[in-house]
């Protein structure tokens, strides 16, 4: 991994121990680039799916709902009935 700055071996400052924290910092920058990666990889299946006929923005929606517990569900759905209900939307 390329270094953007110039810095010299960590050491120990006013109690924080550099090697420790640079560490951290280093396993944080390789999951950043894990997390690109796999977004790139989640574009590459929708554009898949999109290519194959489905309805992407629909597909967002469904995963938005599976990820939910059940009674947050419930409850969502509802109050979605309630506000339409309300506005004339039957």
């Amino acid at each position: 991994m390329p270094q953007t700055h110039t810095a010299s071996k960590p050491t120990e400052y006013q109690g924080i121990a550099g090697e420790v924290l640079v560490q951290y910092f280093e396993r944080i920058e390789r999951l950043e680039e894990e997390k690109v990666a796999i977004a790139d990889d989640i574009k590459a299946i929708f554009l898949d799916a999109k290519g194959n006929g489905f309805d992407v923005k629909t597909m967002r929606e469904i995963l938005k709902i599976r990820k939910m517990e059940r009674a947050a569900l419930d409850e969502q759905e509802a109050m979605i009935h309630l506000y339409r209900e309300a506005i004339g939307m039957h």
